[in-house]
């Protein structure tokens, strides 16, 4: 810490031995140096590990040891944690003693020529010189001097008395900014940490020591929150987010602690009066913006603004930052639709961030309302990586998917594509677990023309959504598959339609077929229900159909038997979908290509709603959105002390690095009717820039024959 090699600290003459140690040891660069190690570990540990996240979080990453520890040492939040504000503490402290113990020294060195030096120990340096001078020494130093100085050097004149009469030393100096530079390079640590205990969390932690301030972990509406928990306006410093839904207005900033929050009075409010988001065409978003309206709380003076990121607002020492954007509370209209035997159709209303109490016979579920998604720009190539899976986690189609929402990290050819809202919801039973649903508002052509609605489901955040595509019919709804699994599930729909193939299927030439066959559809159709048990297990769809043929059918028959079944389960099914358009006087399905991938993705669909983990899925009917802007607002006194800090470290370090300090003697002694030059350079590092200078001032000053 020092411009000396030395690492001892100051010395001090007068106290107790234990206060002369501690002096020692507190102004030694070692002990900055550990200090500096030591926050440098601290700043990797805050890097590594997320900051300020819910304690649940650290608990499900690393476990629940580790998470007490986490929490124990406050490596949540290293940079408001006592010790590291301790450490910083006392870097200050040691800084600022390392400076009081060399300034002088450096300033008197700098002030200093050194011109009293004598002759003999000019002659130890590495680089000396001697020659012949052909004027008297007064005017020879004085020619020296004057061209030095015209050489950037600062000159000295000292005329001395010799035994052969008088002589003059010239002593001339270079490059004392490099001592600046220490000073500037340790001065700069100091203010940086200064600047950095400003802008912490030291005002708040004085607040909630001091000022009777405590933090609150509980929940319920901001209005609600009281006054111990609030920390006043004139508070010199803080950092929190203002979350602001459009057409409303706030004043409360959140400061987000450890154990709970803070509620931050600001001395003015802001109102929202539009957020504007626009985005790439990978869906990535191009720009946040939001129209403020600046409400000062004293003058009622009102001040519109533009807020866009990097692009922040001022006012009265508050800095207001675009930081992200939320939703401010959209109005959700949903038709549950449904996916299991026995459950209605019906239409429930909310808004995202609440929740709704619905019945499913005995049981009460909780339909809490989590996000509502306008845009979703997905990638639909045929050769996009990764895995769009239904809900049984088998591939169904490797194009689809990536993972949806992430389609911009393609690294292949991408083809981004709108398509269209998404709702995100959870059904949380009695007992608090929680299974969410990501549903798509309008049907996607995945690409094999058959457009289909995407129901996503997981029952773990950290777990990507699963997919069950079910298909759109002719009008682009869900209604079609809905009436086609309805009737499924019918036994009088099941034997009509088995009928109605029969009778379709066989030769009249043939009748002795019709009782076999009507056996084989209504066998096919009855275990693809699920109302016939195969080996004693109740299943259904193709997975019952692949058991009875494992159990029932030779393996070496299993290929041609299970087309038959195929066929005549498609060809059952296709009926049933009749009769089901029959009786909501829909018009017969035309035979067509669309018709067929129609039936097949249905006959997937309705193998795998079995596991749709909900009686019910509840599809985006209506919505009207209201976006919220969150934005940072930090008060940072500190911030123009680090700019300062900043600056002198750049200025130090250049000093230190590039800025050599030079001293040159050059002693001229009466010889006879001339005179004899005795010169010699030193400089704090040994380079070859030095030896070059060295003989250049030695060809230019001095004479040689």
């Amino acid at each position: 810490m020092t411009a000396t090699t030395s690492t001892e600290g100051y010395e001090p003459q007068r106290g107790s031995a234990v206060w002369r140690s501690g002096m020692e040891l507190l102004s030694s660069m070692r002990f900055a140096i550990a200090l500096l190690t030591v926050i440098c570990i601290a700043s990797v540990i805050g890097t590594v590990i997320k900051q300020h996240e819910p304690a649940v979080n650290y608990t499900n990453q690393f476990g629940p040891f580790w998470a007490d520890l986490f929490l124990a040492l406050k490596l949540n939040a290293v940079y408001s944690a006592w010790w590291f504000l301790i450490i910083l503490a006392f870097l200050v402290i040691s800084t600022s003693l390392c400076i009081l113990r060399n300034t002088p020294k450096f300033l008197a060195d700098i002030r200093n020529y050194k011109e009293n030096i004598r002759e003999g120990s000019l002659k130890a340096f590495h680089h000396k010189a001697e020659g012949p001078l052909a004027q008297a020494p007064e005017a020879e130093a004085q020619r020296i001097g004057q061209m030095l100085a015209g050489g950037g050097w600062k000159v000295k004149l000292q005329e001395r008395d010799t035994p052969t009469g008088k002589g003059w030393m010239v002593a001339a100096k270079a490059g004392a900014a490099n001592k600046i530079g220490y000073i500037a390079a340790h001065s700069a640590i100091v203010l940086i940490c200064l600047g950095g205990l400003f802008d912490g969390d030291l005002f708040v932690r004085a607040l909630t020591w001091f000022g009777g301030k405590t933090v609150y972990s509980g929940g319920g509406f901001v209005s609600e929150v009281k006054p111990e928990h609030r920390l006043p306006p004139s508070n010199p410093t803080f950092r929190g987010n203002l979350v602001v839904s459009e057409g409303t207005v706030s004043s409360t900033a959140i400061l987000s602690q450890s154990d709970g929050i803070l509620l931050q009075e600001l001395p003015f409010a802001v109102e929202l009066k539009k957020f504007i988001v626009e985005y790439y065409s990978t869906g990535m978003p191009k720009l946040f913006a939001s129209d403020i309206v600046i409400h000062d709380k004293e003058t009622g003076e009102s001040k519109e603004a533009r807020i866009e990121v990097n692009h922040p607002a001022s006012y009265k020492g508050v800095q207001i930052y675009q930081s992200s954007f939320d939703d401010g509370g959209s109005r959700v209209k949903l038709k549950a639709l449904p996916m299991a035997g026995g459950a209605k159709s019906f239409e429930v209303e909310g808004t995202i961030g609440s929740s709704s109490q619905i019945t499913n016979g005995d049981e009460k579920l909780t339909l809490e309302y989590t996000a509502l998604r306008v845009i979703n720009v997905e990638n639909m190539t045929n050769d996009a990586g990764g895995s769009g899976a239904d809900v049984r986690k088998v591939d169904l189609r490797q194009a689809l998917n990536s993972r949806l929402g992430a389609a911009d990290k393609t690294p292949t050819q991408r083809e981004m594509r709108n398509v269209g809202p998404s709702i995100t919801y959870k059904l949380r039973d009695e007992a608090g677990q929680a299974t969410e649903f990501h549903n798509y508002m309008l049907p996607v052509d995945t690409g094999d023309g058959t457009p289909v609605f995407l129901l996503g489901v997981r029952t773990a955040t950290s777990e990507p959504f699963r997919y069950l595509r079910l298909p759109a019919d002719e009008d682009g709804s869900m209604e079609g598959f809905v009436r086609l699994r309805a009737a499924l599930h019918d036994p009088a729909m099941r034997e009509r339609a088995v009928r109605r193939y029969v009778l379709k299927a066989v030769d009249p030439q043939r009748p002795e077929l019709v009782d076999q066959l009507t056996a084989s559809a209504a066998r096919a159709v009855g275990l693809f229900a699920g109302v016939e048990t195969v080996g004693g297990k109740q299943v259904s769809g193709l997975q019952a159909l692949s058991d009875f043929m494992e159990t029932a059918v030779p393996e070496a028959e299993r290929e041609r038997a299970a087309e038959v079944l195929l066929r005549i389960l498609n060809g059952t099914l296709l009926e049933l979908s009749a009769l089901a358009r029959e009786t909501q006087g829909k018009p017969p399905l035309v035979e067509s290509e669309a018709t067929a991938r129609f039936m097949t993705q249905a006959v997937l669909a309705l193998s795998d709603i079995s596991l749709y983990p909900a009686p019910v899925t509840f599809q985006l009917d209506d919505f009207t959105q209201v976006q919220a802007s969150v934005f940072q607002v930090a008060r940072a006194p500190g911030k123009n002390v680090v700019y300062l800090g900043c600056l002198l470290l750049i200025l130090g370090v250049f000093a230190m690095l590039y800025v050599r300090e030079r001293r040159l003697w050059v002693w001229v002694a009466p010889d006879g009717t001339g005179a004899k030059a005795t010169m010699a350079l030193s400089t704090n590092r040994k380079t070859l820039d030095a030896d070059r200078e060295f003989e250049q001032l030695r060809s230019k000053l001095l004479t040689i024959p």
